[in-house]
């Protein structure tokens, strides 16, 4: 013990490399917790009359201060939790969990009443006995499970299992004709209480199903179970089908609606889409047809230039007044081709001209 209490310290001197859960070190006072038996997260937890004890050892039972303060590999701190673990769940398992974890190194037993006790003393249960003992077997937390346990813990039953502490909820449990019977326990400094997980239990299940009756009878007839089975009238028999018939037709009607709201919501955002390009396309359109036929207009400016061009080749271009003047050169004369007379020509030139026969035209003329 000596040796293993040195090691202990001066493990908890070293720092380890990393952190453990939450950031936390083995140098900020937790203390060193033993290596737990790993046996139920291989295979299930085995049955205590399954199991060979050495009964030559004797039975010393371990005080809360020494379990808190770690025992030896070989000398667990045996710890009972009883129930009925009637359709297990989460909150059991949670319980199971707190009773493992009362100390650093923990065998949890696991006790598991029979349907004849349960039924006399507590009501009809959902599982049979078998179901509720393998359900146990299987959770994470157990060690061993003891099958048929007494409705109240006799001091023989507690040295038969070698019982240290025996935890539960401190909620006093009326039961038996005793207000609780667990005082005994209390009493004798074995009892290690544990926490209830609130909104969540047996009996807050079994309410939902009874609550909701009539769609889990629906969903079990729709995957196969027969109205016997189900112990379902023929006449209810007959109006699940016809509310199944119902609900697939307002189903299918909701899920068009949803289909023509989403036909709706894309036409309308894709007309919105194209009415803001159409206006884009028009502002840019007559921004164009402005910019090409406005008042100050691309156009008006060629037809300037145009007409300054077409003014500038009519008009002649006039000579300097200091310049010489040049006598024009005779244009060449032309005459009409196949004939021997002028082209025709008014009375007036007529009479001047009578005895010309030729037609001049000058070079200006035919340009």
């Amino acid at each position: 013990m000596e040796t293993q209490g040195s090691t202990r310290l001066n493990s908890r001197k070293r720092r380890k490399e990393g952190v453990g859960p939450n950031g936390a070190t083995e140098t900020d006072g937790i203390p060193l917790k033993v290596p737990r038996n790993c046996l139920g997260l291989r295979e299930p937890a085995p049955f205590s009359d399954e199991l060979e004890v050495d009964y030559s050892k004797p039975y010393i039972r371990v005080t809360y201060e020494e379990a808190l303060r770690g025992t030896p590999l070989d000398r667990p701190v045996r710890v009972y939790a009883d129930g009925i673990f009637d359709l297990f769940h989460s909150g059991h398992a949670r319980a199971l969990m707190q009773a493992k974890s009362l100390f650093p190194n923990t065998y949890l037993i696991v006790g598991v009443c029979s349907d004849e006790l349960t039924h006399n003393f507590k009501g009809f249960t959902v599982m049979n006995e078998n179901e509720r003992y393998d359900a146990v077997q299987h959770c994470r937390y157990v060690d061993e499970v003891v099958r048929n346990a007494p409705w109240t813990l006799s001091p023989e039953f507690l040295a038969e299992h070698r019982i240290d502490f025996v935890a539960h909820d401190d909620i006093p449990y009326s039961s038996a004709g005793s207000d609780d019977v667990y005082r005994h326990i209390k009493e004798a400094g074995m009892f290690a209480p544990t926490q209830r997980t609130e909104g969540i239990s047996t009996s807050d299940i079994i309410t939902r199903i009874v609550r909701d009756y009539d769609v889990y009878a629906r969903r079990n007839l729709q995957r196969g179970y027969t109205a016997k089975e189900l112990n379902v009238s023929f006449i209810n028999e007959k109006k699940y089908h016809l509310q199944e018939r119902v609900d697939k037709v307002k189903k299918r009607v909701k899920d068009v609606e949803e289909k023509s709201k989403e036909f709706v919501q894309k036409v309308e955002e894709k007309s919105i889409d194209l009415i803001q390009k159409w206006e884009e396309k028009s502002r840019e359109f007559i921004g164009n047809f402005l910019e090409m036929f406005g008042p100050e207009g691309a156009l008006k400016h060629m037809l300037k230039e145009g007409k300054g061009r077409m003014l500038q080749a009519i008009s002649p271009k006039q000579s300097p007044s200091s310049s010489p003047t040049h006598e024009r050169s005779p244009s060449p004369s032309f005459r009409w081709p196949f004939t021997a007379r002028t082209p025709p020509s008014s009375p007036a030139s007529l009479s001047r001209n009578k005895s010309t026969i030729t037609y001049d035209i000058s070079e200006d003329e035919e340009d």
